[in-house]
């Protein structure tokens, strides 16, 4: 399985993929040039309590962190990673 990456205009997507499946994502859509908003996270229920979620999210702020991006996470799930890594996230956080 290997996590990926995809943009298209304004929109992206970090997602699982298992052989062409797509067994998990975190989609984001930017609002500005230094803002996304992250706006769904979803995982097959095969993947569900491994983590890969959480992992997804991960992926979206690194790619923040490098693209000098801030976040504003509407997306429930992405909301409550935010609240568990408090300071860890905050410089990434709106």
């Amino acid at each position: 399985m290997l996590l990926k990456h995809e943009i298209d205009g304004q929109k992206g997507a970090f997602y699982w993929d298992n052989e062409g499946a797509r067994l998990g994502e975190s989609t984001y859509t930017m609002a500005g040039p230094e803002k996304l908003i992250i706006d769904h996270t979803h995982v097959d229920d095969s993947l569900r309590g491994t983590g890969k979620g959480a992992e997804l999210v991960q992926a979206i702020v690194e790619h923040a962190r490098e693209n000098g991006l801030k976040i504003l996470p509407l997306c429930p799930f992405a909301r409550v990673m935010f609240q568990k890594k408090g300071d860890e996230w905050a410089d990434v956080r709106v």
